[in-house]
């Protein structure tokens, strides 16, 4: 692993792109890294886009502002690529993880990726139907953040999501979201 990862996380208000980036630190945290996980909102509504990130080291983190340079880009909505330069400051080595039924060859061409940086895609929405039947993508990145990452274990990451989402929902809502995960981590796809 690099000394320090940054993530960051692209989505809309209401899709749990923020409590995806807190379970996946928190998993981080539980390997016994150093972590933050933090969001950025325009206005606080259903629906406006929104920004979250994560640093992720094995070393104390000291620095405290948003991720200007992430290693990996998640996007949980894809219709952000039509709005926002969502590689702004990407390193040549970058890694984007989109949300999209689409090949990752086709949405590499659209955002004009260079050679060395890696584009995935996921459907994480139609996964999340069919295990939790809400288009709630956010265990689903969780898992194919941990596949292209791998920075934690699957298990690493449906214990967390078990442990996170163990608090506020139904037995068969965390069976979903851990069933989410692993599909995520399972399904994800490189072009």
């Amino acid at each position: 692993m690099a000394e320090n990862m940054e993530i960051r996380w692209h989505g809309r208000g209401g899709q749990g792109t923020v409590t995806a980036a807190k379970v996946f630190a928190d998993a981080c945290l539980s390997g016994g890294r150093h972590v933050q996980a933090f969001p950025e909102y325009g206005p606080e509504r259903a629906g406006a886009p929104l920004r979250a990130f994560n640093r992720i080291s094995d070393r104390e983190l000291r620095l405290h502002c948003p991720v200007m340079n992430p290693n990996i880009v998640v996007v949980v909505d894809a219709t952000l690529l039509d709005s926002i330069d969502i590689a702004a400051g990407v390193p040549d080595d970058a890694a984007f993880i989109i949300n999209s039924s689409k090949d990752p060859k086709e949405l590499r061409a659209k955002l004009h990726a260079k050679p060395s940086q890696r584009v995935f895609t996921v459907d994480a929405t139609k996964i999340a139907v069919d295990t939790i039947g809400r288009p709630m993508p956010n265990a689903t990145l969780v898992g194919a953040l941990t596949k292209v990452s791998g920075l934690i274990t699957i298990e690493a990451a449906m214990s967390d999501v078990e442990k996170s989402f163990g608090k506020k929902f139904s037995r068969k809502i965390i069976e979903g979201n851990i069933e989410a995960t692993k599909r995520g981590y399972e399904e994800v796809l490189e072009g």
